[in-house]
C-alpha cells in the first residue's frame, strides 16, 4: 500500500476518498532505560534505547493505519501525519499516532 504525506500521488488519479484512517501505539519506558537515557542526556550523545522505542511505536501506528485502510478497500493513504507525545506520570509513556486519508486510485 502506498502511504504518503502529500495530498496527491503524482501520475495517479484519485477516484474515491474513503475517509480518515488512523493507528496508535503507546509504549511504556522501563526504569533501566529511563536511567540510562538520563545518563546519556547528561554526557551527550544519542539514546539508542529511546530511538528504538520511537521506531517501534511509529511502525506499530503506521501498520495499524494501513490495516484499517486495507479493510476499507483503499489502494493508498494520502496526507499522512505522525504525532509524537509523552503521556503518563513524568512522561513515562510514549504515544505515536498516525492519521491520513484512505483513497482508491484509478
Amino acid at each position: 500500500m502506498l502511504v504518503t504525506t502529500t495530498p496527491n500521488i503524482e501520475g495517479k488519479k484519485i477516484i474515491k476518498y474513503i475517509g480518515l484512517v488512523n493507528g496508535e501505539a503507546i509504549i511504556g519506558s522501563n526504569v533501566v532505560r529511563d536511567f540510562l537515557g538520563g545518563i546519556r542526556d547528561v554526557v551527550g550523545g544519542r539514546s539508542g534505547s529511546y530511538e528504538q522505542s520511537l521506531r517501534e511505536a511509529k511502525s506499530i501506528a503506521l501498520r495499524e493505519m494501513m490495516e484499517q485502510a486495507q479493510r476499507l478497500g483503499a489502494h493508498a493513504i494520502i496526507g499522512v501525519d505522525l504525532d509524537f507525545e509523552t503521556i503518563g506520570g513524568n512522561g513515562s509513556m510514549l504515544m505515536v499516532s498516525a492519521n491520513g486519508t484512505a483513497v482508491c486510485l484509478e
